[in-house]
């Protein structure tokens, strides 16, 4: 019998396990999962959900398409926690591609097949491409601009696209499932940034982390300016955590919120002592300023931009600053 490397490297159409972590994904988990079983692979795949405690109709919805299409499986995940209804989904497949999926996410209908090509080619242990950030609201949609450009999120190629190579890390991912269980999966240990984490492991192993534009998924961003704030906050927190587990791989990119926050809080503060002391606050205001305009497509979404840019910046900031060493242990 071919192993599962054998069999992934020798055919074109090797089986894939689509996992997605599902949790309060009512609005978005029936278009998302249409768009993977709409796939036009060839090949055989299915879709495993870990299904998290729910507290709308989510499990319902989850429910009625598994009756419908046997190719969707259901699995419990009786903590809510991403990286554990990960793990649940890993175990639960025995096909030797794994592709990870969000319940807010829309895969283009190639999706599948280009994974496979790009492993294929590649030799890489996991494969992604780009988070399309797209809004439906006034809100949502400024909060898109922001996402997908270098003035809000930094130079980072998932967000903002770039050409196609070896990165740090991808967006969600589609994995040779023996090098996940190699490193033992994902670390259940992290709220958020559990991507970034596992491929710093999969890269310490030697494996190949390989971004291509082509894999283009439809991300979701967050409605309203508390729920941004919570997930930037997030961010900022968890990739403290991983900066303190693995040493050496925090750059200028991850520290520019945290010091944006505080000369611009300084500056605000001392400037009463000195007015020149102002300067960085007003220095960062202009930024804004600039960079709305530069992201905008519409005078509503400009203004929008003048407090989704901050928001972002600051949350994050916030969230890296503040973060506690008890989370994770900074090293094992």
């Amino acid at each position: 019998m071919a192993t599962q490397r054998e069999e992934l490297i020798g055919s074109p159409l090797p089986a894939i396990s689509v996992i997605l972590p599902v949790l309060n994904e009512e609005a978005h988990l029936k278009s998302a999962i249409n768009s993977i079983l709409s796939q036009d692979y060839k090949g055989q795949f299915e879709v495993i959900l870990a299904l998290g405690p729910s507290t709308d109709l989510t499990d319902s919805i989850a429910q009625d398409i598994a009756q419908i299409d046997t190719r969707v499986v259901l699995a419990r995940n009786p903590t809510g926690r991403t990286a554990v209804g990960l793990n649940i989904a890993l175990q639960k497949s025995q096909r030797p591609v794994i592709v990870r999926v969000d319940g807010h996410s829309q895969l283009p209908s190639s999706y599948l097949s280009l994974v496979v090509e790009i492993l294929n080619k590649t030799g890489a242990v996991n494969v992604g491409g780009v988070m399309a950030a797209v809004g439906t609201t006034a809100f949502e949609k400024a909060v898109a601009g922001a996402m997908r450009s270098s003035l809000g999120v930094g130079a980072s190629k998932f967000h903002t696209g770039g050409e196609a190579g070896e990165a740090d890390t991808v967006y969600l991912g589609a994995f040779r499932r023996e090098a996940l269980l190699a490193i033992g999966g994902f670390d259940e240990r992290f709220t958020r940034a559990q991507d970034w984490e596992l491929n710093f492991r999969l890269r310490a192993r030697g494996g190949i982390i390989y971004f291509d534009p082509r894999l283009h998924v439809t991300y979701r961003p967050r409605p309203n300016v508390r729920a941004l704030f919570k997930q930037y906050f997030e961010y900022g927190r968890w990739r403290r955590v991983v900066s303190r587990k693995h040493t050496g791989t925090i750059n200028l990119r991850y520290l520019a919120p945290p010091a944006a926050l505080v000369g611009f809080s300084l500056s605000l503060l001392l400037g009463f002592l000195a007015p020149v002391l102002f300067i960085p606050a007003v220095i960062y205001l202009l930024f804004i300023l600039t960079a709305s305009i530069k992201i905008s497509t519409s005078f509503q979404e400009y203004f929008l931009l003048l407090a989704v840019l901050p928001t972002m910046h600051f949350a994050w900031g916030m969230g890296f600053i503040s973060s506690s060493k008890t989370l994770v242990p900074s090293s094992e």
